[in-house]
């Protein structure tokens, strides 16, 4: 049989997430078809209902966004019958995830080592700040936290700048992707093996990870990061540029687009220029180059631009802004924002397709407690 858009019906999540990095691995679990039942503390729910202004039955768009599709349990994990509610659950689960403080599942008695010995089917899926050993083991954090600890905000920017967070959540959202990666390849091993098991991840992890390239530059040849902001470390030109009336971003990857991109500028004598002729002497250049091209870029509006380079084959793209993205045909064309059922709102759909099919999105946020067991 062919894939279908909603592969993981039938496989049941339970997560103990809150805010960001548990819930969107949730999210994700829920808009590929599993069952995500959330547990929340019977006082207020997940702390991401209040973040933010209220956007629909008094809860946080934010909320809204990253629990689309779930189910919520109202169980108080401090009490004999909270707890013994929580194991009804996981005795026919395939999943358990949760993003708690550091210890607080111990302390609960709901760590890896107790939940796994009484479902020993079950795989825990443990999301920590700083990781699961290590002298920082036990420390809580959080994206722009991680975010500098990690280096990332000291490579992201203008180069004469000071360290800049990213825009977007990407160490708590990149944990939440690994942790179902991790999921899903467990779930393949226990089908071979009948056993389940810890898988473990980290928001230290996730942002080591994307500055992946930059650590094994330094560990490998002592090479220290430099901050390129819309350009890049290897190429020149491969940067934003101002036209007279916004920016755009050309992408040339070799000599031969450089070429093309001269000829366009109407400067043919920089192909043979040996200050510019191939991409090692533009990157020692670049300090003469660059603000040539920006002179020139700034005589004409973004559209004949990139009409012109899109013509003459240089990659180039607009630099778009978040309304100019939500109004672009091509996110209408791939269907990126979703309908939520039942409601007057649309969410951003999961970036993948099944016999190009997208996953719909199947539900709106919960209720707390709207859950009851069957």
């Amino acid at each position: 049989m062919p894939l279908t858009a909603k592969p993981l019906a039938g496989i049941k999540i339970v997560e103990l997430g809150q805010v960001l990095a548990g819930p969107f691995a949730g999210a994700i679990f829920a808009d590929l078809g599993a069952l995500v039942i959330k547990v929340e503390k019977p006082d207020g729910g997940d702390d991401a209902r209040q973040m933010g202004a209220a956007f629909r039955d008094g809860d946080a768009l934010i909320f809204k966004d990253f629990n689309r599709g779930k189910r919520s349990l109202a169980l108080d994990l401090k009490s004999p019958e909270g707890i013994a509610a929580l194991h009804a659950e996981l005795a026919n689960a395939d999943i358990m995830l949760h993003n708690l403080r550091p210890g607080a599942a111990e302390a609960l008695g709901i760590g890896a080592a107790a939940i796994t010995a009484r479902h020993p089917r079950l795989i825990y899926c443990e999301m920590g700040a700083f990781g699961h050993m290590g002298p920082l083991a036990r420390r809580p954090g959080y994206e722009p936290l991680l975010q500098a600890y990690c280096g990332l905000s000291a490579i992201t920017g203008a180069p004469d700048g000071p360290p800049t967070r990213m825009g977007a959540s990407v160490v708590d959202q990149g944990t939440g992707m690994w942790t179902v990666i991790g999921a899903l390849a467990a779930l393949a091993e226990r089908a071979r093996t009948g056993q389940g098991g810890v898988v473990n991840t980290s928001l230290y992890e996730t942002a080591t990870m994307w500055a992946g390239q930059k650590l094994s530059a330094f560990v490998n040849q002592g090479e220290l990061p430099q901050k390129h902001a819309s350009g890049h470390p290897a190429f020149v030109p491969y940067q934003g540029f101002d036209t007279a009336d916004g920016p755009v971003l050309v992408c040339c990857g070799n000599d031969r687009l450089f070429a093309k991109f001269a000829a366009l500028l109407d400067r043919p004598e920089w192909i043979a220029d040996p200050r510019f002729a191939t991409n090692r002497a533009r990157l020692t250049n670049q300090g003469e180059l660059l603000p040539m091209i920006a002179v020139l870029m700034a005589e004409r509006p973004r559209q004949k631009w990139l009409a012109a380079l899109e013509a003459a084959g240089v990659p180039c793209a607009p630099i778009n802004t978040i309304p100019e993205l939500a109004a672009d045909p091509q996110t209408a064309a791939l269907g990126m924002l979703a309908p939520v059922p039942g409601t007057d709102y649309q969410l951003v759909a999961l970036p993948l397709s099944f016999q190009g099919q997208r996953p719909a999105i199947t539900a709106p946020a919960p209720a707390l407690g709207e859950y009851r067991r069957p």
